[in-house]
């Protein structure tokens, strides 16, 4: 993990030991203009993948919650084993 370096953009990856990150500023920002900034990150090293069962959905709404959240329970999440970026959506595993 490269702190603030981006190294690919792609529709499909797989992290571990992730970090979901939110700036407060910037979503501060968000709030005030009503208009979008890049300030809500998932950190963490890349990986191949993992066996697919008992993940969970994460998501991150900055006009509804201050971090990103499990998407059933919408209880807010830091960190997780693995994450699966996969599209627009984002799964974990701890």
């Amino acid at each position: 993990m490269l702190k603030g370096k981006v190294l690919e953009h792609s529709s499909e990856f797989f992290l571990r030991d992730v970090e979901f990150r939110v700036s407060k500023a910037g979503r501060d920002r968000v709030l005030r203009e009503k208009r979008k900034n890049v300030h809500a990150f998932v950190c963490g090293h890349r990986d191949e993948g993992w066996p697919i069962h008992g993940e969970r959905l994460v998501t991150y709404n900055p006009y509804k919650y201050k971090s990103f959240v499990y998407a059933d329970t919408k209880r807010p999440v830091y960190k997780a084993k693995w994450a699966g970026v996969i599209g627009r959506e984002i799964f974990v595993l701890n």
